[in-house]
């Protein structure tokens, strides 16, 4: 393999990894739950949903919204193309969002994809 395509390889590898909300899985956020004490936020996703993707890109990829989110709650991500819901909850489309307590207790949830200052807007007083 020559080096440019290395290089370019471990570019690509590292973008990978570089997401920059650290979305856990719905049973690793129950653990650290009951540390934090933090809510879960629930977001519910497919594969193929261009609004999806754009909550992705336009928010959760921005390192300084990331940053608060993770401040505020346990980030957990499901996709319905590969993963059934926890709490035996319900969606009518992609993305949709739960704020869950320790209790299991659904907080609030926003269905749709959002702005950061819209997103923020609608989770900024959850506790």
């Amino acid at each position: 393999m020559s080096s440019l395509r290395l290089l370019a390889l471990c570019l690509a590898l590292l973008c990978l990894t570089l997401e920059a909300l650290d979305f856990k899985t719905y049973e690793e956020a129950k653990i650290l739950q009951k540390k934090s004490k933090k809510l879960i936020m629930l977001e519910v996703m497919r594969s193929n949903c261009h609004f999806c993707s754009d909550m992705q890109r336009d928010v959760f990829d921005d390192k300084e919204m990331s940053l608060w989110i993770e401040e505020r709650f346990i980030p957990v991500k499901v996709n319905l193309d590969t993963d059934s819901l926890p709490l035996g909850l319900k969606v009518s489309f992609t993305p949709s969002f739960f704020f869950i307590d320790i209790d299991d207790n659904i907080k609030k949830k926003i269905p749709g994809s959002w702005n950061i200052e819209d997103f923020k807007s609608l989770t900024k007083d959850l506790k």
